[in-house]
């Protein structure tokens, strides 16, 4: 399957079995990735702790949540997901699917914040990042009470001891790019803020209680990484969106596979020289890279196909070390 979706770079069935191997008739086949997604004992908690395996890292790990939702006809399928970054790409690692649209509950996320401890404990986790939608008094006290650090995003109104946000970014001069606020109470936690605005004027307001109030805007850029794993997944990758599966079950087991794909891209990609553009960034992805390596690979039947399955191996994975993506 991990095969399929790597030539075909789509996630539809016909596409799957349009690249299986054999003489079987395409109905036959098509039945057949249609009873992988109906039965197979897959769980997005197996797959990561493989992915863990795969991605070592001798530091606490930073961890981005977020959000990605799509439509079929009528039906909303909506999940909420916990991506890792290793060597400046985000990976999927937990996942869960909504039964409604719009934004996640609280209970949901602690649910799925619980999921990741049972696969490493909370000093192993640096700092979780995570957008406006993710605020609140419960939730920001549930992570404080499993020791998960957060940088969070505010809401122009948050309250930051007696005053909002809003009032804080009033008292900004003329000219000041910003506003540092050390030790304020935010639902209920000391936390630094950074308060500045957008190139847009849109209020920018930052909270954490991980790493120095200075540093704080810098990391929470780190956040974006999410949007290119969104990007890789769907419309730039792999075409989730173009799934007719609307089952939960279904798009879970869908959801498994691509992170054992796109991993499997992100490790062939990190060893890969990639050239620079003029800003000193890179001219392709991680992902892109790794992904045209394993296609060109698996079409010519290169005997580099067997030092690419290697890195699936966790004696052979590289250290970590940071490549951007």
């Amino acid at each position: 399957m991990v095969l399929a979706l790597l030539g075909g770079k789509d996630v539809r069935h016909a596409e799957l079995a349009a690249r299986f191997p054999g003489s079987a008739h395409n109905a036959s086949v098509i039945r057949r990735v249609e009873r992988f997604f109906d039965r197979h004992p897959i769980q997005p908690a197996d797959v990561a702790r493989v992915i863990l395996t795969l991605l070592p890292s001798a530091q606490p790990r930073e961890f981005i949540l977020d959000r990605t939702n799509w439509k079929y006809g009528q039906t909303d399928v909506n999940v909420l997901l916990l991506a890792v970054i290793w060597r400046g790409v985000a990976i999927p690692l937990l996942y869960e699917l909504l039964p409604h649209g719009g934004g996640s509950h609280t209970e949901i996320r602690h649910t799925l914040m619980d999921d990741a401890l049972c696969l490493l404990c909370a000093a192993e986790i640096r700092v979780l990042y995570a957008d406006r939608e993710f605020v609140g008094y419960d939730w920001i006290q549930g992570l404080a009470c499993r020791g998960i650090p957060i940088c969070v995003r505010l809401r122009s109104d948050t309250l930051m001891d007696d005053w909002t946000a809003k009032d804080w970014l009033s008292r900004l001069q003329t000219g000041t790019a910003g506003l540092l606020v050390e030790d304020t109470l935010v639902y209920g936690q000391p936390m630094n803020v950074v308060l500045t605005h957008t190139q847009d004027g849109e209020a920018l307001v930052i909270a954490s209680n991980a790493g120095a109030v200075t540093t704080i805007q810098t990391r929470y850029r780190r956040r974006f990484l999410i949007e290119c794993l969104f990007r890789a997944l769907k419309s730039k990758g792999f075409q989730l969106e173009g799934t007719h599966m609307t089952l939960h079950d279904h798009v879970e087991r869908l959801l498994c596979l691509l992170t054992l794909t796109y991993t499997w891209c992100v490790l062939v990609g990190v060893t890969l020289d990639c050239p620079k553009k003029a800003h000193g960034r890179r001219a392709w992805s991680v992902v892109k890279m790794g992904l045209r390596e394993l296609v060109r690979s698996l079409s010519r039947e290169s005997t580099r196909l067997c030092d690419l399955i290697d890195l699936l191996m966790p004696s052979q994975t590289n250290s970590p070390e940071s490549v951007g993506y």
